[in-house]
């Protein structure tokens, strides 16, 4: 079966500060990713961070929400996480077994430290990663580096990663990825 992991889409994460540049244009696509994974009834994980007090992501905040043109149907999960690891310390591993998901595409926010982290963790648990490539965004950084910069970094340092024998990491655009139908 397959999977759509889409990370931190949360009001306070998109809106900063610092904003996420191009939220607007990955949001298109993860709205394209999720409806081709509906049509394919794949598991649909919406992964959202629950920030320390005072955090833009804290619990019940206004900006802990999922962007609201985000909706959740019945049987998508919604996982919380404290940690850039959408795995550690989360029941994410545990529900992705148990529908005995072998392949996952991650989208979402923020790229070299969400994004990055749980797309090298879920390779590591031995799942089939797909970064989807134009439906991951960060912020500028006060250091310099702009959000085209990191998410380009990013898609190239990730694409093959590991080079495994019996699974892969791989970096696609979003209108390249599918949803095969598995019977799941």
């Amino acid at each position: 079966m397959n999977a759509l992991i889409l990370v931190d889409v949360q009001i306070g994460i998109l809106a900063g500060p610092p904003a996420v540049r191009g939220a607007s244009a990955m949001l298109d696509r993860i709205h394209g990713l999720i409806e081709r994974a509906r049509q394919a009834r794949a598991l649909i994980v919406y992964v959202q961070h629950d920030g320390p007090r005072g955090h833009r992501a804290a619990p019940y905040s206004p900006g802990w929400l999922l962007d609201p043109s985000l909706q959740p149907v019945p049987g998508e999960l919604v996982v919380h996480k404290t940690e850039c690891d959408a795995f550690l310390g989360t029941v994410l591993d545990e529900e992705l077994r148990k529908r005995k998901v072998t392949r996952i595409v991650i989208a979402g926010c923020m790229t070299q430290y969400c994004i990055d982290t749980t797309c090298r963790r879920a390779f590591s648990l031995g799942y089939d990663v797909t970064l989807a490539a134009d439906a991951h965004a960060t912020a500028d950084t006060p250091g310099g580096l702009t959000a085209a910069q990191i998410v380009a970094h990013h898609n190239a340092t990730l694409d093959g990663f590991g080079d495994a024998p019996t699974h892969d990491l791989r970096v696609r655009p979003s209108g390249a990825i599918s949803f095969v139908r598995d019977g799941g």
